[in-house]
């Protein structure tokens, strides 16, 4: 279908304004993390790296940073490991229920944030804390992001594996190689590159995590963005969670870019 030159110019002019709906308050943010007015006044007065030196001699940004690290290559590793599992088993196998079962592992990243934090602060309330002495804290952070982890890296894992087909495994188990042979010689090749963009997008979305985190962190194990939420609208801290904001878009970009790249790339690595 083509389109006339003013339905193009229309389109053009209507991402236009959405993508500057989005961006250009980002960029506000930027600019006013080099403001020299502490109240950030428009246009600003100046421009200063003090803010920036703050952040870097801050203990809380610097603590919240390593946790929502930490919280992401947990929630990272766990994705890729039950999510491969499960691709395999729904993609590889057939048996009773198996619609049902792909329904409940994707159902979590479709469900309101909310509504996950308050089940998984119940279940760590009534039962992880109660019977396993588990409190909210970094292990809950872990177990909450993987939650919707699992489901990156399930999808991407079951498009590969949909794509490649299994001839190729058939073909190694008639050549005598066996399961784990197989696996490593042939499976994981082919399935390298999504992998890895699973994972990166996993942990971009762990790492961006609020909602489900206000629920599962503890009082001293704040992430980055909760750090941020909880300085928001202290005036002393405001030019200082600018720069970390900055920061929280930077790390968040690296990954989604990257795998952004892997999955343009992917199609080519389905055909060894």
């Amino acid at each position: 279908m083509r389109l006339s030159r003013g339905a193009r110019a229309a389109l053009w002019a209507l991402a236009g304004v959405v993508l500057a709906f989005v961006y250009v308050p980002l960029a506000v943010v930027a600019v006013n993390s080099f403001n020299s007015d502490r109240t950030f006044g428009w246009p600003p007065p100046g421009l200063t790296g003090e803010w920036w030196r703050a952040a870097a001699r801050a203990a809380g940004p610097r603590d919240a940073l390593l946790t929502s690290v930490r919280a992401g290559l947990g929630a990272t590793a766990i994705a890729l490991l039950l999510g491969t599992l499960l691709a395999f088993a729904l993609t590889r196998f057939a048996f009773f229920g198996r619609s049902t079962v792909s329904l409940l592992v994707v159902l979590p990243i479709a469900l309101p944030g909310i509504v996950t934090g308050i089940a998984l602060q119940s279940v760590i309330q009534n039962v992880l804390g109660p019977v396993f002495g588990i409190g909210p804290g970094l292990f809950t952070i872990i177990v909450g992001h993987a939650t919707f982890c699992i489901v990156v890296v399930f999808n991407n894992v079951t498009a590969r594996l949909r794509r490649v087909g299994g001839s190729y495994e058939s073909a190694s188990a008639d050549l005598g190689a066996g399961p784990w042979t197989t696996f490593r010689l042939v499976t994981f090749p082919l399935l390298r590159s999504s992998l890895l963009a699973g994972a990166l997008l996993a942990f971009a979305l762990s790492f961006d995590e609020i909602v489900v985190t206000t629920f599962t962190a503890g009082p001293g194990t704040p992430t980055l963005p909760i750090w941020i939420f909880d300085n928001l609208f202290r005036p002393n801290a405001a030019p200082v969670v600018n720069v970390v904001a900055v920061v929280l878009v930077l790390v968040s970009i690296v990954p989604v870019w990257l795998a952004t790249r892997l999955a343009g790339s992917s199609a080519a690595d389905s055909h060894p």
